[in-house]
């Protein structure tokens, strides 16, 4: 296995469980009796771990190096989202979703570091299909969700097989990975125990966040959507999220080249538009099929923007990469899963429907501000400016 391949295994292990927890929320929530607001305040407790661990991680994670931190984030995420469904009450859940939520956030910046830094070692993109794994991973997991929820497999074992699973094919990998080296034109300088957003990166935040809302709104809700919305079987309201994740991860695996041959920003638009498209095919779908038609153009769409933001604020020299990626991270991870917990409030009081609606002005707001992708990063205070080449 080659190394980088070790690291694209890290987003396709978060994935599997992720994939399987997200895949099983209308049985969390019929399991503790939630209303989808309530259920949506169970996945802010979540975002505000995630938030803790994309501001707070980043001196620890350059401490102790890519594969310990695999092996913690990894299995910390699996453990704690399989625990979830053995808790006898929701009061006693919540702790759980918070620090499953730190070690997502965690994983996030380490996966990302070590793409950006075996994508200079290689010479080219391997950010996309990095992403793509998580996506493949997904998708599986998301198929063999909507198998088990139809044969009525139970939510705790179904949570202890991915359990299982991830503990023992992360054993294999993980113990292979090596630490790249960093960029030759890195920033020089320590990483600070807090990573925010800095003005020059709100942009680039713009962009990742704005696919990762429509993301979270088709991953998290698009089951329930299709349960209340059209009353399919759960299989066929499974379909809805093994769709979308299929489609993000055919973009994703396959979006690299592109990238290299028409440059990040034409692709980027091109991408927003279609998630766009099938946004609005979903907020006026009158069939389930025409639904699930809008969930695998959201997927296409959504497929490669917050790849190509976390690539660009990778290679801004103004501050180390870990704290550029953590600190577009907050904003985008924040977006990713608080996104869906509002949209939920929005669905109790407004319709399931008006939620995916609210998704379109923000693309459109990521449209706007494509230029970051192509701006020359902020140089390192006492060198030169970078000279761009021309075209």
């Amino acid at each position: 296995m080659k190394p980088h391949h070790r690291i694209f295994f890290i987003q396709f292990a978060v994935a599997l469980s992720v994939g399987a927890f997200l895949s099983r929320l209308p049985d969390i929530q019929l399991k503790f009796s939630l209303s989808e607001g309530e259920l949506g305040l169970l996945l802010a407790i979540m975002s505000l771990g995630v938030l803790c661990g994309l501001t707070f991680s980043a001196r620890l994670i350059e401490r102790l190096g890519a594969r310990t931190t695999a092996f913690v984030t990894v299995f910390g995420v699996t453990l704690f989202y399989a625990l979830i469904p053995w808790m006898p009450s929701v009061s006693l859940a919540m702790p759980l979703f918070f620090v499953a939520g730190i070690f997502a956030g965690a994983f996030e910046i380490n996966a990302n570091i070590e793409t950006d830094r075996h994508e200079a070692l290689l010479g080219y993109r391997i950010m996309s299909r990095a992403h793509g794994m998580w996506s493949l991973g997904f998708c599986i997991t998301a198929l063999v969700a909507a198998g088990m929820r139809q044969a009525a497999v139970s939510i705790e074992l179904h949570s202890f097989i991915v359990l299982v699973t991830v503990l023992i094919a992360g054993s294999i990998v993980f113990s292979g990975i090596e630490n790249a080296p960093r960029r030759h034109d890195a920033h020089p300088g320590d990483v600070p125990l807090v990573a925010f957003p800095t003005i020059g990166l709100l942009p680039l935040c713009l962009i990742g966040a704005a696919p990762l809302l429509a993301e979270g709104a088709s991953v998290d809700w698009s089951a329930i959507y299709m349960r209340d919305v059209f009353a399919v079987e759960p299989f066929v309201g499974g379909l809805s999220v093994a769709i979308f994740s299929s489609f993000i991860a055919i973009g994703r695996l396959g979006m690299d080249s592109v990238i290299d041959r028409f440059n990040p920003r034409p692709v980027a638009i091109t991408l927003l538009g279609i998630a766009a498209i099938g946004l609005v095919l979903v907020a006026t779908a009158a069939q389930p099929v025409v639904a699930l038609a809008g969930f695998g153009l959201t997927g296409i769409g959504c497929s490669s923007v917050y790849p190509l933001a976390i690539s660009a604020a990778a290679r801004r020299t103004d501050r180390p990469a870990s704290v550029s990626v953590a600190a577009l991270g907050q904003t985008t991870f924040l977006v990713f899963f608080s996104g869906p917990p509002l949209l939920g409030f929005v669905a109790e009081h407004f319709g399931i429907r008006f939620s995916y609606w609210v998704v379109v002005p923000v693309i459109a707001a990521a449209l706007l501000v494509t230029k970051a992708l192509i701006a020359a990063p902020a140089p390192i205070a006492g060198q030169p400016e970078p000279v761009q080449p021309h075209g």
